[in-house]
């Protein structure tokens, strides 16, 4: 019987639209000779829909019209299996229910792409593809990142992180930017991608407008310094702590000054339609020399392994070209479209990425299940609540 899988993509994201797309695109090339796919689109509002037209993309151009005619579904652990249930269930005729032997998330941003959707999937008890729980919470945080990647060697631009409280004295914030970064200043949301929220300050009036720009979206804000000549360089890397490989590196090409929203999902789009980050106008391979290609890619599966990735993540550099130091900038554990672009130049087509993916779930499952997890006592035998207070424990 084939491994049935389900396809999960969407979710209460600012990257939700870049998620159906990665999603359907996974689920165009997934081998169906060997799985059973049902692809599930997750709303804004983290409502779970199944139906004939969910892995259609021309079905989101309306998608209020999409959900009415689809069958909306609700996670259960049951008898030792995960099921997709309808729900409300039918009071007349068949409720769909569906088995599902593998979760294979293809989501984006905060809420999803976090660990939140990791940790729902493992207290059900269902194999889930991609990073695990730690992985995605640590990936999704930019200065946590950067503070487990510089306790290992890997080279990252120093950064402060500033929260609301400090956000209602704007000036006050901005005067302690100014003193430890100066200008220009880079402005990020700390946990959130496809470059939402990010720009460069050069003088406090674009500071502040930077940072009313960051804190739209994020409670919390990361200030860098930015480099003046600067380089992207990119790489995917598939594997888990244990074994993992590195892919071409590619350099994404921009309109301004850092790569935004724009650049990746819609300038480069062919005839107006977005194929999520495989639109992105790019040069792959990179035009890089043989040195820099390897110490990049070495760089990536060493911060991939040091975060106890699994599946395959995008690790971003940033180069300083006016001294070629390379910096460490951010890995999306989830990337767009997969990241698919950066294996096909290796011989690795979308199709075997996505089994290779899929493996992967399973050799983590396998390991995990031969841990042990409870611990036999005899606690509850002499419990008793007999005082005030109840026992001390």
């Amino acid at each position: 019987m084939k491994t049935r899988i389900a396809l999960v993509f969407g979710g209460r994201s600012v990257e939700h639209e870049v998620s159906v797309i990665s999603g359907i695109q996974a689920y165009m090339n997934i081998d169906r000779d060997r799985y059973d796919v049902t692809p599930v689109y997750m709303t804004k509002s983290g409502q779970f829909y199944v139906g004939d037209q969910i892995g259609k993309i021309e079905s989101y151009k309306d998608i209020p019209g999409l959900l009415a005619k689809s069958v909306q579904v609700i996670w259960v652990s049951e008898n030792g299996e995960a099921k997709l249930k309808q729900y409300p269930a039918k009071k007349i005729g068949r409720t769909y229910e569906q088995v599902i032997d593998i979760v294979f998330p293809v989501v984006h941003g905060t809420n999803v792409e976090d660990g939140a959707l990791q940790g729902y999937f493992k207290t059900l008890g269902v194999t889930f593809v991609g990073c695990d729980v730690l992985a995605s919470a640590v990936g999704m945080d930019k200065y946590v990142t950067k503070t487990v990647l510089k306790e290992v060697g890997v080279p990252v631009l120093d950064g402060k992180v500033y929260t609301m409280s400090d956000y209602r004295e704007t000036d006050r914030l901005a005067e302690r930017i100014e003193e430890t970064f100066g200008y220009p200043v880079i402005i990020k949301p700390v946990d959130l991608g496809s470059s939402v929220g990010i720009s460069i300050a050069h003088d406090r009036g674009s500071l502040t407008e930077s940072l009313d720009d960051a804190f739209r979206y994020a409670s919390v804000v990361l200030a860098e310094h930015a480099i003046s000549n600067l380089r992207e360089i990119n790489c995917s890397v598939l594997g888990d702590e244990n074994e993992a490989e590195a892919s071409e590196c590619e350099e994404p090409m921009h309109s301004e000054e850092i790569l935004s929203y724009e650049d990746k999902y819609v300038s480069g789009a062919k005839g107006g339609k977005s194929q999520g980050m495989a639109s992105v106008a790019r040069k792959i391979p990179a035009e890089i020399s043989d040195e820099m290609r390897t110490e990049i890619r070495e760089m990536a599966v060493k911060a991939f392994k040091a975060l106890r990735c699994n599946g395959v993540a995008r690790i971003d550099f940033m180069i300083d070209a006016d001294n070629d130091m390379i910096y460490f900038n951010e890995i999306n554990t989830i990337p767009g479209s997969l990241a698919f672009y950066l294996w096909e130049p290796l011989g690795v087509p979308y199709k075997e990425l996505l089994t290779r993916m899929i493996e992967l779930a399973r050799t983590r499952q396998r390991i995990t299940d031969a841990l042990t997890f409870t611990f036999d006592t005899n606690i509850l035998d002499g419990a008793s609540f007999g005082g005030a207070k109840g026992p001390k424990l």
